[in-house]
């Protein structure tokens, strides 16, 4: 397993912070987050260190996603909430603090003065038909 010693996130997977942890299984950890955005704010990691969503395997990528909906449906169940949000960020240029792949389960209440700008536009003619090819030329080619 891929471990960074100057990493936070492998730090509290090592033991060597605690955590309040949640969840653990052998890909995954998932524990409160001590700076929460609102109550019960959870952060879902792979135990092992891979700094961005987009190079990490797939495999371990599709096990970390397939424990979110439990939890998802747990942080609803403990807080009391109605809905959450589910956030990863990849860069700094994203907000990405750490250097750790790292999700955010995030419980949300009506007035909670969280949101986020959604800043719809529009794409000019013919954008998104050069863009939607350039993806699947990408894809093609074997991004993954």
């Amino acid at each position: 397993m891929l471990t960074d010693p100057n990493c936070i996130f492998c730090r509290v997977v090592a033991g060597e912070i605690p955590a309040a942890t949640v969840y653990r299984d052998a890909n995954i950890l998932a524990f409160l987050d001590i700076g929460p955005l609102s109550d019960g704010h959870v952060l879902v990691i792979p135990l092992g260190h891979h700094e961005k969503l987009s190079e990490m395997p797939p495999k371990l990528a599709c096990a970390l996603a397939a424990e979110l909906p439990r939890l998802a449906k747990a942080a609803r169940a403990v807080t009391g909430t109605e809905g959450f949000n589910v956030l990863v960020n990849e860069g700094k240029v994203a907000g990405q603090e750490v250097k750790h792949v790292h999700f955010h389960i995030v419980p949300r209440r009506p007035g909670d003065g969280l949101g986020y700008r959604w800043n719809a536009g529009k794409y000019p003619e013919g954008r998104i038909e050069q863009l939607q090819a350039e993806y699947r030329e990408t894809i093609a080619k074997g991004s993954r």
